[in-house]
């Protein structure tokens, strides 16, 4: 049976005054809403993505539980910025392993580079050899 809207209207008052108990009674009800609204966005990702549904909303209950200032008006606007955080969430992670990827493509670029691999300029007049950097 899905929760009525003025049910989670309620809860997300109490939870608002720091009832716990709303809480989690509150994050109970609208757990399958935000599951399946992140496994929507993750279908969007490129395959093999690393975050599940389940990972992503409990992210984003993380970080929405950590707000300090709770004003959500009603359901619609609680599902909403539940949303936008998980939108967030997805961008922070693909910032995060392009950085990841950039930094170990440099060390690895940079360890396996061996003098031999450095071009070398020989001039004829005098013989010598000078490594271009």
């Amino acid at each position: 049976m899905e929760p009525s809207k003025g049910d989670i209207t309620q809860l997300l008052q109490q939870y608002q005054h720091g009832d716990r108990d709303a809480e989690g009674e509150l994050f109970k009800r609208v757990y399958s809403e935000l599951h399946r609204l992140a496994a929507y966005y993750l279908r969007g990702e490129r395959s093999g993505h690393m975050l599940q549904p389940t990972a992503l909303v409990n992210e984003a209950y993380l970080r929405l539980a950590a707000q300090r200032e709770k004003e959500w008006q009603n359901r619609a606007h609680f599902i909403a910025v539940s949303a936008r955080i998980m939108r967030q969430v997805l961008v922070d992670f693909a910032r995060h392993a392009r950085a990841e990827s950039a930094t170990s493509a440099f060390r690895v670029s940079r360890s396996t580079r061996s003098t031999s691999s450095i071009p070398r300029i020989t001039t004829r007049s005098s013989g010598s050899t000078w490594m271009r950097h």
